[in-house]
């Protein structure tokens, strides 16, 4: 006999029909949609992106949410309310929603301290279950944090744990200057993530090579990269674009998207734009006085991030390129577009992306893209076909690509085609939204037809940030 309420059917298109009593006959079943909650404890889904720490993932969160939400999921995406002022609950559409919980002070905390407040999530996400009757079966966590929240609730409620990582400390950790005191607990806990989880998602070829060969070879990886807004992120008029930003036609435009962050690599492009002034300087294609560099993103240098853009534009000063650079700020995703279609190339100088929504998006508007040959851009962009690809740090050869992407005008039209092509036919929402759907729906008919077999039991334990907290 059927008992409890256990969906009957999970679907990706079709909402779970629960029954309100075994075999009912006498009542009408109400069709209901099945809950899951997507978990991303910094990076808040309803943030403004380019302020302080929301990027890339908040970004993906939001975009997976709404999209799963259309294959008939109902999507709830818990984050750390991070002020006072924010609203508790943020109804994106019908059947999506970001639900901010208290977990430590409610302000801004960066990253690296966040971790000593997961066991307050954890009670506060659990607080709102309760208080809402909901049940989520199945839990899509993003960053390392989120992971430890997960695998607790996993623990707690035998969930269906699915993870995405975003950032890896293993390979993190080779391109930063000083390795903060949290360094040693994340490379723990992500190795954990990788061998109880009942899958990860990694964004990127790469990204499962390193995580094999890195952090364990224990674990069940899927590869599902993230994806962009296809009918916003399009090509455009040039002209069009140009005229509503007030850039005149005559200019060469590089263009920067992104936070200030060292890792980012900022000043790498910022150095190599420098060469490549002195270079057009001994030509003759290109007036150098018509080289301009837009850095869109970030907040004022009163934010968080502002320590880094202060040093940035130091290092503009120092390097006599106020003339040729304009530091635009943050820009709303409607106006987005205009940037990347003006642009005449979108360099991503990092030092480590996992994925690089930034590239797809420029590619989306058919620009070309010079970027680091490291991590998921090394997948995300095809040298010589979608743009290239040069080693991190290296100013010379950021200076040629983009030098040659300017100044090869027969070329450069191609690679813009194959750009947005490859994007329209790989990245979108919708694409990453169905094969997501269909992970969930596997897992949780694994887990109905067999129970037993659940990863991460009652016995499974996890790291305890207070203990942490005492031996750092």
């Amino acid at each position: 006999m059927l008992t409890g309420k256990f969906p009957t059917t999970i679907g990706s298109n079709s909402p779970v029909i629960q029954p309100q009593q075994p075999f009912a006959s006498a009542r009408t079943i109400v069709p209901t949609r099945q809950a899951i909650a997507l978990i991303s404890e910094h990076g808040d889904p309803a943030a403004e992106i380019g302020k302080d720490a929301a990027g890339g993932q908040n970004v993906y969160v939001r975009q997976v949410g709404e999209a799963l939400a259309k294959l008939g999921w109902q999507v709830d995406m818990f984050t750390r309310k991070s002020s006072p002022d924010d609203a508790t609950i943020v109804q994106h559409t019908p059947h999506c929603r970001t639900i901010r919980l208290i977990a430590g002070p409610q302000t801004y905390i960066p990253r690296d301290e966040l971790f000593q407040y997961m066991p307050e999530f954890v009670t506060a996400l659990q607080k709102f279950q309760q208080k809402e009757g909901t049940n989520y079966p199945l839990a899509h966590t993003n960053y390392w944090m989120s992971g430890w929240v997960g695998m607790e609730l996993q623990r707690r409620q035998n969930i269906q744990l699915i993870h995405t990582y975003h950032s890896l400390g293993a390979v993190k950790y080779k391109a930063v200057d000083e390795i903060p005191p949290i360094a040693q607990t994340r490379l723990a806990v992500e190795k954990q993530i990788l061998e109880q989880a009942h899958c990860v998602v990694a964004t990127s070829p790469q990204e499962m090579e390193d995580l094999e060969t890195l952090v364990s070879r224990l674990g069940k990886i899927d590869v599902i990269p993230c994806g962009t807004d296809v009918s916003n992120f399009r090509p455009i008029s040039k002209v069009e674009a140009r005229k509503q930003l007030g850039i005149s036609a005559k200019e060469k435009v590089v263009l920067y998207v992104g936070r200030f962050d060292k890792r980012k690599g900022i000043e790498t492009l910022i150095r190599a734009t420098s060469v490549l002034r002195s270079q057009l300087e001994q030509g003759e294609e290109i007036d150098p006085q018509h080289l301009k560099l837009l850095v869109v993103g970030g907040s004022d240098p009163h934010e968080a991030d502002g320590t880094e853009r202060c040093r940035i534009e130091e290092i503009v000063t120092e390097l006599d390129l106020t003339a040729n650079t304009d530091f635009v700020g943050m820009v709303g995703h409607d106006r987005l577009a205009l940037y990347y279609t003006a642009a005449d190339v979108c360099v991503i100088p990092s030092h480590y992306e996992p994925f690089g929504l930034v590239a797809i998006e420029a590619m989306a508007c058919g620009t070309p893209v010079v970027a680091s040959a490291v991590g998921g851009l090394k997948f995300t962009v095809i040298s010589e076909e979608t743009g290239l690809l040069v080693p991190p740090h290296d100013v010379s050869q950021f200076a040629h690509a983009i030098g040659r992407i300017l100044t090869d005008d027969i070329w450069a039209r191609k690679i813009r085609k194959q750009a947005s092509t490859r994007v329209q036919q790989n990245f979108s929402w919708t694409g990453v939204a169905i094969q997501l759907s269909d992970l969930y729906r596997r897992l949780l008919a694994q887990s109905l037809l067999s129970p037993g077999m659940a990863r991460g039991s009652s016995a499974t334990s996890t790291l305890s940030p207070k203990q942490i907290v005492k031996a750092s």
